[in-house]
């Protein structure tokens, strides 16, 4: 049973942050959501940020599985870093209820050293996954990659302020945006 209430307490965490837009939720909010009692749900995981950091390693470890799968179709560079791209803003990792998990996660981590950690591990693998696929594409890939990797935290930054921007929006502005910096007319 425990695998299965540690994974009902992460939904029920992601459902929360989306409803407040916030971590601004308890961890009793999320126990009476994920149908548990709040003694149990800090049984699990002790407090709201042992919670919080289960949720962003479980939506870390969704968000690797889609881009590993995006980037099994490519076969070419354009396609590598176009399917980083797409990844980035699937339905899944671009879900209101998850953009507002990654906004909590950019607002903690300055407090909160293992959300930093946390933060530090995804930004430096979106560095490292946009920079080699640049190589082949592009004469500066690194400065590349940063602008790239800006612009998709932008992207999600506007959503989760705006709630206007879709992941059919945001993909195609960052497809468009890296057809520019490359030059390609595409």
């Amino acid at each position: 049973m425990e695998p299965l209430r540690r994974a009902s307490l992460v939904q029920a965490t992601i459902h929360e942050i989306g409803r407040a837009g916030s971590l601004d939720v308890t961890v009793g909010q999320i126990a009476k959501t994920a149908g548990m009692s709040t003694a149990l749900a800090h049984h699990y995981f002790g407090g709201k940020n042992q919670i919080f950091l289960a949720t962003m390693r479980f939506i870390l470890t969704e968000y690797g599985t889609v881009v590993r799968d995006h980037l099994s179709r490519a076969k070419t560079p354009r396609d590598r870093v176009d399917a980083i791209i797409e990844a980035s803003f699937d339905k899944t990792c671009f879900a209101p209820a998850t953009v507002a998990a990654w906004m909590t996660l950019y607002a903690s981590a300055p407090s909160l050293p293992e959300t930093n950690r946390l933060l530090a591990l995804y930004q430096g693998r979106l560095r490292s996954n946009l920079t080699h696929a640049l190589r082949p594409l592009s004469p500066t890939p690194q400065a590349h990659a940063e602008v790239i990797a800006a612009l998709i935290d932008g992207l999600y930054l506007r959503s989760a302020l705006s709630g206007a921007t879709s992941s059919q929006t945001a993909k195609s502005l960052a497809l468009a945006t890296l057809s520019r910096l490359l030059k390609d007319p595409a």
